[in-house]
């Protein structure tokens, strides 16, 4: 047990290492550097990493592109988190919050950015009328999980996974507080997939793609390295569900877009056609 922190009466930035992201956390915004980003020949340009947000983007392009829509082809660069590239000006100008991913849209006269995973994935969705329900209710519900998502992941990546993985000490208490709040949300997830085999009913919906990239990944053990600890076997619902996603082959190939890590065959830096993945 470590001593107990008081906190000061007014908090200043911390001057020790505080972890293996100290180097490019900090407590303001914009660009640190000039570094305009790079434009290849497709209608869409992303800029991303294979983190658990980013392969959300690959995957729903690379299922538009199964569906045969070609309009959705696209470049994706890398951007290195840990380098700093997402404080690069050009970056910054496609998402002002610094965060991976962020696509650009330059089938028009004027480029439109978009930035936020899941306002990428609605706006693809949108954009090509798939993988998104046509029935308001099954649309509703589809939406709701999408936003669900959003809001309960941070607790699984920045709780979580931060205080099991990446901080500097191995604290007990908030290790418990992020485990058994992981643990909750797959509970969840288990009861909504006992009655139905997608998120938002009979259909494969972004609302899958989503969830699947952050507790798809961590049932299947892909994530944190957490599955023997937070016991996923128990989460039978779940784990079926995401074994199915996960033959997917839009899901296996969107996976290795901006990956630079593990077995050299998984990996593909940068992608600008089919043919990067062969």
């Amino acid at each position: 047990m470590t001593d107990t922190y008081t906190p000061p009466a007014v908090w200043t930035e911390p001057s020790k290492d505080a972890g293996q992201f100290s180097s490019t956390n900090r407590p303001v915004a914009g660009a640190t550097h000039e570094a305009p980003l790079p434009v290849g020949e497709h209608p869409f340009q992303l800029y991303s990493l294979a983190t658990p947000n980013g392969i959300k983007v690959t995957i729903m392009l690379e299922e538009l592109l199964e569906r045969g829509h070609h309009g959705a082809e696209y470049d994706a660069w890398l951007i290195r988190i840990g380098n700093g590239d997402q404080f690069g000006s050009g970056f910054v100008a496609a998402n002002p919050n610094s965060k991976i991913p962020a696509l650009i849209d330059r089938r028009g006269a004027e480029p439109v950015r978009v930035f936020e995973s899941g306002a990428i994935l609605l706006y693809l969705a949108e954009a090509f009328g798939e993988l998104l329900p046509s029935d308001p209710l099954a649309r509703t519900e589809a939406l709701s999980w999408l936003f669900w998502q959003m809001g309960s992941a941070p607790f699984v990546g920045g709780g979580f996974g931060h205080f099991y993985v990446y901080a500097p000490e191995k604290l007990e208490y908030p290790i418990n507080r992020y485990a058994m709040e992981t643990k909750r949300q797959l509970d969840v997830l288990d009861q909504h997939l006992a009655q139905r085999p997608y998120m938002a009913g009979a259909e494969y919906s972004i609302a899958d793609i989503a969830i699947w990239s952050w507790y798809g990944k961590l049932v299947r053990g892909d994530l944190y390295n957490a599955a023997a600890f937070l016991s996923v076997h128990e989460y039978t619902h779940v784990q079926r569900w995401a074994d199915l996603i996960a033959q997917r082959p839009a899901v296996v190939r969107g996976q290795r877009v901006n990956r630079t890590w593990g077995d050299e065959a998984t990996q593909v830096p940068e992608r600008h056609s089919a043919a990067d993945f062969k």
